[in-house]
């Protein structure tokens, strides 16, 4: 793959997302084993649904209620094929109700299941395989009690067969779970990415234009590296220091917005980071726009979390470990984009076609996400209810 085709990947990435809202595909399981009984809900997009096995009967592009209902036992019958529990053998699980839910990201069905095992003690095993066959992108939050002892885990194709003990999880291991989780949910966070690559675009460039940014002006290639390096290293900091304040007052329970808010937020805060690179407002302290965006972005990462639910015995090493994981996760996005961004960065194939087409493309996006979000409607495939 030669350097152009790598920086075509964020142009690439803006076309791939204009379908999605705000994430990659998950779907939230919560199972309580308490002796041999087996109570379960598990959350699954009704988008997910529609795409595995059809739905909207009619063809008009929504799904509703009276749909979703129809094909109650059909869709029982494929989320069960695809989710086993056991403990000293089996555990069979029927389905004894179905409703609707909205996320974030749309409409969800809620299977309510429950079941009974061979054995009252022991561990339980749990596999799970929903939709690994059509996505690999797929992932399940898990949060799973055992007698008590509450274990939470993001499963993968790699990691959808494991094995939860009634004794407790060590921090180490909490620790590492949320650091895993950081990172996959800022790479699956679109949008986070989408805002983190409107403000790199420009690290590799500089502006020339009026005292203060201004719109008179133009980009040029910056002279040296560790120049590129120290503006991305303000901008990474900003967003991160940012994000893990609001990110913790939230997921702590002190501060509350509402879902629609926030991500309607997140939306524009793209929308605005990418048309300021195309019309310089803000140009030489891009830091400043991080860390006013990243305090609502840590709102939108608090949801992953209250889906996962924090161990109240490490609140704070959990926190940490997030964190510390979305961190990682930004530095290997920033590792693999700035130094093809800044070998290419005289080029016309960068200052156009990637800095400025790119930007362009990406305001798209985000004022699509932007409508979708603010007025609740969806303007590519819709679900009715």
């Amino acid at each position: 793959m030669t350097l152009r085709h790598l920086l075509l990947l964020p142009l690439l990435l803006c076309l791939h997302l204009s379908a999605w809202a705000h994430k990659a595909s998950d779907s939230y399981l919560v199972v309580h084993a308490k002796g041999a009984a087996i109570t379960a809900q598990w959350d699954i997009a009704v988008r997910d649904i529609d795409f595995a096995i059809g739905l909207d009967t009619d063809g008009n592009g929504e799904v509703t209620w009276g749909e979703l209902r129809t094909r109650q036992a059909d869709i029982a019958a494929w989320a069960l094929s695809r989710l086993e529990v056991k403990r000293g053998g089996l555990c069979p699980l029927q389905l004894s109700g179905l409703q609707v839910d909205e996320h974030t990201d749309g409409a969800y069905a809620v299977l309510h299941l429950n079941g009974n095992c061979p054995d009252q003690a022991g561990a339980m095993g749990l596999r799970y395989r929903l939709l690994f066959d059509l996505d690999s992108l797929h992932r399940g939050l898990l949060r799973a009690s055992v007698d008590g002892t509450t274990h939470t885990t993001v499963l993968s194709p790699t990691s959808g067969e494991l094995q939860f003990g009634a004794e407790a999880v060590s921090r180490l291991q909490q620790f590492k779970q949320y650091l895993v989780e950081g990172i996959w949910h800022i790479w699956i966070g679109f949008d986070h990415i989408l805002f983190l690559l409107s403000l790199l675009l420009p690290a590799v460039l500089v502006f020339s234009g009026t005292h203060g940014g201004g719109t008179h002006g133009q980009w040029r290639g910056a002279d040296r590296f560790g120049q590129a390096w120290k503006e991305v290293l303000w901008v990474v900091t900003s967003f991160t220091v940012a994000h893990s304040i609001t990110l913790s007052l939230a997921a702590l329970g002190l501060v509350s917005l509402p879902s629609r808010l926030v991500e309607s937020a997140i939306a524009l805060s793209v929308v605005l980071a990418a048309a300021n690179n195309v019309w310089p407002v803000v140009a030489h302290q891009r830091w400043v726009v991080a860390f006013c965006f990243g305090l609502i972005h840590g709102f939108g990462f608090a949801s992953v979390l209250a889906e996962l639910g924090l161990p109240t015995d490490a609140l704070a090493l959990s926190l940490l470990g997030f964190n510390l994981g979305v961190e990682v996760g930004q530095m290997a996005i920033v590792a693999g984009f700035l130094p093809v961004a800044f070998a290419l960065r005289h080029t016309v194939f960068y200052r156009k076609g990637v800095f400025i087409w790119g930007s362009l493309l990406t305001m798209l996006v985000a004022a699509l996400w932007l409508v979708e979000r603010a007025f609740d409607i969806k303007l590519i495939t819709g679900v009715g209810f």
